[in-house]
């Protein structure tokens, strides 16, 4: 694929875009939190984004079916079942900006896996930037406390390992076959993992109690499936067609920084001394995982350049895809 400035230029934009919806989006769950239960929230944040693609991946005229049945269902409830529904419990609990610092530190988790599971190599820079990060964690989690730390810093991490095993799912059913339609398994794995999300709603909730009809929720809900699980999704995907995933990965971080700043502001969540350090060594461990990767592709782009190999114009990483 040939990129040209105006295909990166919209592909800028586009990062920037799905970034602050990203972000925002951590206030508006936390503020949809106060109208109804975080199982019916999850339930039906996951399986309306599963019916929103379903209905793209109709009239995009996308392969209807999944390539490998057994990893989209494994995506699927780790990511969905486990990462979303995780995140949801830990925003009742917990601060949202916190929340969403801890849940941006996937990559983190991502790496570690890939190196135990998957055999990929760490580089000793990788290293410095994993141990950043992971101060930055406990920092933000402070378990020395004496009154102790809130179950939603732990939930929070819990929900980021999640997604991490989601994304190892991802990488090992690219492995399989690389080409897998990104929409088409977005939207499978969201209805597989939707599944859990709804009989835990109908279990610990009473039919006549669920679904709110609060103005405030149903704006929340049409957010979350509409511009998070739609539109957020297709201009991340444009993004990742159109840049290289070093590029996108910094662009990414937009999200976390928004959520803290966006909670701060709208809902008072100032953080203490040690959640500000905390966040702020996690956001620069991931910046510094992120540069790393930059520079990777474009040594490796050069490399080609000058062995008359033909160089392609993105260089994605599938898994980066599959989180988006």
């Amino acid at each position: 694929m040939t990129q040209t400035p105006r295909s990166s230029s919209l592909a800028w934009l586009a990062l920037v875009g799905s970034g602050v919806l990203y972000g925002y989006n951590w206030v508006v769950m936390k503020s949809a939190l106060r109208y109804e239960g975080s199982a019916t929230f999850a339930a039906s944040r996951v399986f309306g984004g599963a019916v929103f693609l379903f209905l793209l991946v109709l009239v995009l005229r996308r392969p209807l079916l999944p390539k490998n049945w057994l990893l989209t269902i494994v995506v699927g409830l780790f990511g969905m079942s486990g990462g979303i529904g995780i995140t949801v419990w830990a925003l009742a609990t917990g601060g949202a900006g916190k929340t969403s610092v801890l849940f941006y530190s996937m990559p983190i988790w991502l790496l570690l896996m890939s190196w135990i599971i998957l055999g990929e190599r760490v580089r000793g820079a990788q290293w410095i930037s994993v141990a950043i990060a992971l101060v930055g964690i406990v920092l933000v989690i402070t378990p020395w406390r004496p009154e102790g730390t809130g179950i939603g810093n732990f939930l929070g991490v819990a929900a980021g390992v999640c997604s991490a095993c989601s994304a190892v799912a991802a990488k090992m059913l690219f492995r399989k076959d690389q080409k897998v339609d990104l929409l088409t398994l977005n939207a499978w794995q969201m209805l597989f993992g939707s599944l859990p999300l709804l009989a835990i709603a109908f279990a610990t909730s009473s039919p006549a109690k669920m679904f709110s009809t609060s103005p405030w929720y149903i704006v929340s809900l049409t957010y979350n499936v509409v511009f998070v699980c739609g539109i957020s999704l297709l201009l991340w995907f444009y993004t990742l067609r159109n840049l290289s995933a070093g590029t996108a990965g910094l662009g990414r971080l937009i999200a976390p920084v928004i959520g803290v700043v966006a909670s701060w502001i709208q809902l008072s969540e100032q953080p203490d001394r040690y959640e500000a350090a905390g966040s702020i060594l996690i956001i620069l461990g991931l910046c510094a995982l992120a540069a790393q990767q930059l520079v990777t592709e474009r040594r490796g782009a050069a490399r080609r350049a000058v062995g008359g190999e033909p160089v392609p114009a993105v260089e994605s990483d599938d898994t980066e895809r599959a989180a988006g």
